[in-house]
């Protein structure tokens, strides 16, 4: 066989190699768990490791709202993180998160009866909330938007609290050695 055809040989075996690849990672292959059940579906990724001691505090900010009765895919996100590094060897207790939530995202907050006096439906992302805060995430709720949208203390799901803005949460956060999610 000449060079070049064992070249070109090569050349179709790699990219019948990687397209395998790629279809064995389609979306069926995203999971729950280990941490939650019901949220964060992720995908392992091969060769990535962390050290036995590694740490993460990160601050995930939302500020847009889900479609009523639907689960705000950014709380979502939150969920991701912490079961797709739990799975992947970082240890429940290294890991610090929060959440600051402002905008139009602030009225998710809410309890379910008064969530669904202002919109009509159940509050969707209730469940995965309490889920989160259940886990130790902490979930903040922006002050100023807290008022602009008329969301007393008394009505905010257990757990959360309420500091004077979002900008305030975040710079308290950055003082105790917090990233913010960029995502």
């Amino acid at each position: 066989m000449s060079m070049d055809r064992r070249k070109s040989c090569a050349a179709i075996a790699a990219m019948l190699l990687l397209g395998m690849t790629g279809q064995a990672l389609g979306k069926s292959d995203f999971e729950y768990g280990p941490v939650f059940n019901s949220f964060g579906k992720h995908a392992h990724v091969q060769g990535v490791s962390f050290p036995e001691n590694q740490t993460f505090k990160v601050a995930f900010d939302v500020a847009n709202a889900a479609e009523p009765g639907e689960v705000n895919r950014k709380f979502e996100s939150l969920a991701r993180f912490i079961n797709m590094h739990v799975a992947n060897g970082v240890k429940h207790d290294n890991l610090s998160l929060a959440l600051v939530v402002h905008g139009s995202a602030t009225e998710e907050m809410l309890k379910s009866a008064h969530f669904k006096q202002r919109t009509g439906q159940t509050n969707g992302s209730e469940t995965l909330l309490n889920a989160l805060i259940a886990q130790g995430v902490e979930v903040i709720v922006c002050g100023q938007s807290a008022a602009a949208h008329g969301v007393e203390n008394t009505a905010l799901i257990d757990g959360i609290k309420m500091d004077l803005s979002a900008m305030t949460a975040h710079a308290r956060l950055a003082q105790k050695g917090y990233s913010t999610n960029p995502f």
